[in-house]
């Protein structure tokens, strides 16, 4: 039997028009068998034509960089995920300091993933609060909460037992952004003390922002 052809599956590679792709993609777009596509894809990663993001997660750098939120959508093929937090809020322009971890939302439950281009925190929250967000307007196509639902989403989430997202870096609100918005949200969250201490916390921070 003749080994599997790597320059013909490039040709394959190529036709997507974009940078990141997955194996499953791969091996319908070609026709070929699973195994011999991953063959065709552990050789050309090793001749440095393609880098491997995570499990079934592939990039052709050839195209373009990648970017960290290239990935996003192929991290979580079967779920709805968007970016919220401290990583939306700098994506906004409202905290200068670049995150380290990229902050996510979903409705399943929280987990942590390591791949190459960065380390993804993803945190469950509540079906009546998965809402607030559109695909990013900037470079990337990804899903990104708006600047208020950011906020509050990262004040609810620091009400829970972790206390994660309770302190922010210093943060320069935009002239765009609404209060009465981000209030708005807050009555949407179902459990009255949680509203009550995001409330309060979304006051304190719109009079140190005044």
């Amino acid at each position: 039997m003749r080994p599997p052809n790597p320059t013909r599956i490039m040709v394959f590679i190529r036709k997507f028009g974009r940078p990141v792709f997955t194996t499953h993609e791969l091996t319908a777009i070609s026709g070929r068998s699973s195994s011999t596509v991953i063959q065709c894809l552990n050789r050309l990663t090793q001749q440095g034509l393609l880098i491997k993001l995570y499990r079934g997660v592939w990039a052709d750098p050839g195209l373009h960089g990648v970017s960290p939120f290239d990935i996003i959508p192929y991290l979580f093929p079967r779920q709805r995920v968007y970016v919220s937090f401290i990583t939306a809020l700098h994506l906004h322009g409202i905290v200068e300091q670049i995150p380290q971890v990229i902050t996510l939302v979903s409705l399943s439950h929280s987990r942590v993933i390591h791949a190459r281009t960065g380390v993804y925190s993803v945190h469950q929250i509540a079906p009546v609060l998965f809402d607030g967000f559109d695909w990013y307007k900037g470079e990337g196509s990804f899903l990104i909460a708006e600047p208020e639902k950011a906020l509050i989403d990262s004040l609810y989430m620091s009400s829970r037992k972790k206390k994660q997202f309770g302190h922010f870096p210093e943060l320069h609100f935009q002239p765009t952004f609404s209060f009465k918005k981000a209030a708005e949200w807050v009555n949407h969250i179902p459990e009255p003390n949680i509203r009550l201490y995001v409330l309060n916390k979304l006051e304190i921070l719109r009079k140190n922002f005044i």
